[in-house]
């Protein structure tokens, strides 16, 4: 946590300007209104400017553009362009470069892949790396796991389904219903279940949870902040992106869920030891003969 003075904000550390913006527009005076609007309509143009630039083109007083920073819970002027340009180089979201219907596929591309690189990243600066050791460790002990989600949440327990191999344990992604209740309510100590929502506000999903935790299985939760899962995890792994799906449908959560799915099979097949990992080569070898369609001897 940083704070400031009475008259700015507190954050996390993580956060984009944006994100800053965000929260505080509804609490500014119109005058430090004037320089975010500024911000969001022309942010590449401040990155080149000074403080005195900025107050000419908004129409205040440069001290309105030190309390701006400050209030955005920057030390100064130049701390704030600092942080601007550092979410500027990986692309503004399109939650703020928001897609028109007048732009050209070109330019829609472009947006999408701004979003895309810019919330992969914010997941990767406010991760908890002791929280995914922890979960590694509860992997790697595990008899068996049961990945949980539905929706497109499912695609991930599919994908993670299909690492079975490195995770060196009997895996399952259940798709149906009645089969994820069947399972919970089957599980004993030893056993993982992985229950994977963005929301984490599904009722199915954390009746799941809750079923799976009663009868003594170990639950992993893979979510999108401080959803209303988290209490019915041994572990919460947060994967925090830019996803606004009021129009939209973007897949940015889904690739963040994946890529923790990658980060956890290949630190478990790793902690699992030198014969696990050439038990997974041998694998992939046979496997490339079958997909060459050749004998396998």
């Amino acid at each position: 946590m940083t704070t400031h003075d009475s008259t700015t904000t507190r954050y996390v550390e993580g956060f984009s300007v944006f994100e800053r913006l965000r929260q505080e527009m509804s609490t500014m005076r119109k005058s430090e209104q004037k320089v975010a609007k500024l911000v969001l309509e022309s942010p590449a143009d401040i990155l080149g400017s000074t403080m005195v630039a900025v107050a000419e083109a908004a129409g205040v007083s440069e001290p309105t553009v030190m309390r701006f920073a400050l209030r955005l819970g920057y030390d100064g002027f130049q701390a704030f362009k600092l942080d601007l340009a550092k979410v500027l180089a990986l692309g503004v979201p399109v939650t703020y470069s928001g897609i028109e219907a007048g732009d050209s596929v070109e330019i829609m591309a472009q947006k999408v892949f701004d979003h895309t690189i810019s919330s992969l990243d914010r997941a990767r600066k406010t991760y908890d790396a002791a929280a995914l050791a922890l979960a590694v460790d509860h992997l790697v002990a595990a008899t068996s796991v049961t990945f949980i989600g539905f929706g497109a949440s499912s695609i991930i327990a599919q994908d993670a389904e299909q690492k079975s191999g490195l995770f060196g344990v009997p895996c399952s992604a259940p798709t149906d219903a009645h089969q994820q209740f069947m399972a919970a309510s089957m599980c004993e100590p030893g056993s993982v279940f992985f229950i994977i929502s963005n929301t984490g506000n599904t009722e199915i999903v954390l009746e799941v949870a809750e079923l799976a935790r009663r009868y003594g299985a170990t639950v992993i939760g893979l979510t999108g902040g401080q959803t209303p899962l988290v209490p019915y995890c041994d572990v919460a792994l947060i994967a925090k992106t830019y996803e606004d799906t009021e129009v939209f449908t973007p897949t940015v959560s889904r690739l963040a869920g994946l890529v923790v799915i990658d980060i956890l099979a290949t630190a478990v097949a790793a902690k699992l030891g030198t014969h696990h990992l050439d038990r997974v080569r041998t694998m992939k070898r046979e496997l490339g003969r079958f997909r060459a369609g050749k004998t396998v001897t």
